[in-house]
Order: C-alpha cells, then sequence, then structure tokens
C-alpha cells in the first residue's frame, strides 16, 4: 500500500474473522484485566446498553458477527465512501468496537498498528455528524484526533479524507509541527468538524487561542502506548482537561503498561474494552535473524547485504538522527539509493523521503524509531 493513496483497501478488504486468535473465541466474554480500568467518577448523558442480568462487567465483548458494513446502518454517503475506498469485510478491530461507539460508550481498544484501527474510531464520528448535520462555529472543533508523529496524523487526515468524500460539509485539518502555521489558523478559525493534530502543535495554537476545544465531542487517542515512550502524557492530560466532561473518549493502544492503565482510569468512563493484542510473538509471523558485528564493520555488511537483488525495499532503523544521516550518505556515495527521515528533518524533507521509498524510488529507508510504527508502505521486504 503505498503511503498517501486516497483508499487504504487492501487491508480492509481481506481481513476476516479468521484473524482471531485462537485463544479468542466468538463468544461474548470479559476480559480477565479489565478490573481497576475506566471507573472514573464523570457522569454524562449517555446511552447505556441494558444488560440481560446483573451490571455489565467492562471488557465485554461483542461477537464477531457482523460480515459487511451494512450491519452497521451507516449513512448512505458514507456507505458510497466504504464501496469506493474497496471496504468489505469488517476486521475484527472493526467488528468489535463499531456497535458501542454510537451508543456513547468511551472505548478503551488494545490493537496493533495496521488493524484497522483509524477507520474503526472515525466512522463513528462521521456517522455522528450525517445523523445530526451538526455545524462547528468559529474557532470550534467537534471531534479531536491525537496522534504521536507528523506521519501518523497525516495518514489519518488521508483516511478522513477518503471517508468524507461524500460529504462535502465537512470540514477537517491536521495540524503538526515542522510546517507554517498559517494555513492551520485558517482552518481552525472557520471551525472543524474533525481535527487530527500532534500534542505539541495543539497546545501552540490553544494558548494562542486559535481553536476553541471545549465543544469536542468526541475525544480520540491514538497509539496511546507510543505517546508515552515520547513524553506526550503531560500534553495529553492537559489537553483532555480542556475538553467537557460530556464528551465520548476512545483510546487506542499496541500496549497496555501500567503508565496507560493509569491514564485509561483517569480519561474514560466505563469503557467498553477490545483487546485483539497479539497472542503470538513477532518472531512467528516474520523471519528474523541477528548477526554479531563489530561497530567498524557494520556498514560494510550493510552493504554487502544489500548485494543481494531480493533485498528490494529495505528499512534501515539507527539509534541516533547523526547515525541516520551517516549512513544514509554512505549507502548514497556506494550508488544505493537511501533517503532518512528523522526528527531534525523538516516535516516536507520527511514526506518526501517517504513517497520516495513508497514508490520505489529508492531502495532503503534509514530511520530513528520515528518510523516504528504508524508508517503505512507496502512490500517491504526487509
Amino acid at each position: 500500500m503505498a503511503l498517501g493513496s486516497s483508499c487504504h483497501i487492501k487491508r480492509f478488504a481481506k481481513q476476516t474473522r479468521s484473524t482471531l486468535h485462537p485463544d479468542q473465541s466468538e463468544q461474548t466474554r470479559p476480559h480477565p484485566e479489565s478490573a481497576g480500568v475506566g471507573h472514573g467518577t464523570r457522569h454524562r448523558n449517555i446511552r447505556r446498553k441494558t444488560p440481560s442480568a446483573g451490571p455489565e462487567p467492562l471488557g465485554f465483548y461483542f461477537p464477531l458477527t457482523q460480515n459487511n458494513f451494512e450491519a452497521f446502518g451507516f449513512a448512505e454517503p458514507l456507505v458510497r465512501a466504504l464501496d469506493q475506498c474497496g471496504y468489505q469485510v469488517p476486521t475484527p478491530i472493526q467488528a468489535s468496537s463499531l456497535r458501542p461507539q454510537p451508543d456513547g460508550r468511551d472505548l478503551l481498544a488494545l490493537a496493533e498498528t495496521g488493524s484497522g484501527k483509524t477507520a474503526a474510531f472515525l466512522l463513528p464520528i462521521l456517522q455522528d455528524f450525517a445523523a445530526s448535520g451538526i455545524q462547528p462555529g468559529p474557532r470550534e472543533v467537534l471531534a479531536l484526533v491525537l496522534a504521536p508523529t507528523r506521519e501518523l496524523a497525516l495518514q489519518i487526515d488521508q483516511e478522513v479524507a477518503s471517508l468524507t468524500r461524500n460529504l462535502h460539509t465537512i470540514r477537517r485539518s491536521v495540524v503538526l509541527g515542522g510546517v507554517s502555521k498559517g494555513p492551520q489558523i485558517n482552518a481552525l478559525k472557520r471551525g472543524l468538524h474533525i481535527l487530527v493534530a500532534t500534542p505539541g502543535r495543539l497546545l501552540d495554537h490553544v494558548s494562542e487561542r486559535h481553536a476553541d476545544l471545549r465543544p469536542v465531542r468526541t475525544f480520540v487517542l491514538d497509539e496511546a502506548d507510543r505517546m508515552f515512550d515520547m513524553g506526550f502524557i503531560r500534553d495529553i492530560r492537559k489537553i483532555a482537561s480542556m475538553l467537557s466532561h460530556k464528551r465520548r473518549t476512545a483510546m487506542f493502544s499496541a500496549t497496555m503498561p501500567a503508565e496507560i492503565r493509569t491514564l485509561a482510569n483517569e480519561l474514560l468512563n466505563d469503557p467498553f474494552r477490545v483487546d485483539l493484542s497479539p497472542k503470538q510473538v513477532v518472531v512467528d509471523r516474520i523471519d528474523q535473524k541477528m548477526m554479531i558485528v563489530p561497530a567498524a564493520q557494520k556498514q560494510g555488511r550493510l552493504h554487502k547485504l544489500l548485494q543481494d537483488v531480493s533485498w528490494s525495499r529495505v528499512i534501515v532503523f539507527t539509534r541516533t538522527k547523526r547515525g541516520a544521516d551517516r549512513v544514509t550518505d554512505r549507502l548514497t556515495m556506494a550508488g544505493i539509493g537511501a533517503v532518512a527521515i528523522h526528527g531534525n528533518k523538516a516535516q516536507n524533507a520527511r514526506q518526501r523521503a517517504l513517497k520516495d521509498f513508497s514508490l520505489g524510488h529508492v531502495r532503503v529507508l534509514v530511520a530513528t524509531d520515528i518510523a516504528a510504527r504508524g508508517i503505512d508502505v507496502s512490500d517491504v521486504t526487509h
């Protein structure tokens, strides 16, 4: 899947219920680690499911019986957009989480990158706007999606653009660092249905009174564990404090360390929990090899490995930004097409590097951990 294409087709159309892990039954059941998460003190006028017997334990799963998107009753413009983008079969995260969100439930979802979670949180938001016809006032934001990296924020915004292609009154924008504030300020002044943002640049705009977050109806925190790794938890708490208590909140994370569990307790109110975190270690799905090489010989060994033509699209991770530039320069001098991506690069340079790599114009992408999650590039061989 090339980065920047208008529709994300392949993973949504092909994944089916068979992707469930062997130890997950399709029966409704509570998650064993659910206790103690999401028992906040906020009270909101939202609809709740009435359990058949006694209170509903946190962590119940919906059976994954929805084998097409028609079962969710989306508005006609959304149904057309899904068809135009090639969405056919809901992925497990979509089938599990799409049903409770329109009922007003907060959501805590554990799912890995590439599972289809972007559509899982965008579709209920867009259905709400299509049904209500609500319009934002100047500077108002109605739905806020926070992402840890600029690249992931841009990908989410591209997905919003694809799904709103037939909803012509929906206004959207993406706010991130590394680019001019001017176009972002102009978009915020008009008011937005959906704002996708990285935390730092969003706080800049709020402090300068370019954005009003009080009207936010839905707050989405994507890649929460990555947010913690990058030191954004304090910013997230500050942003959350600016939002209405009547909002609905959805949190997505690949893992659930103690710090993210604490954050979930603070932000979520009686959340519906979906756990599709992988039960297999990655070594069962990816061939891995380790080579013990002296530091002085690493570059030469990399060049030798790249002599194999089967290494056609390669990502090389380095510990430091300077190291990424150094490896890229040496590969280029050896006649191997390579580009670097890291936090010191301007945003347009990062986007250009990703585009060149995804289109096959260069063979090697050298990156720091900025590309460790959320970059959608198909056919990476090594």
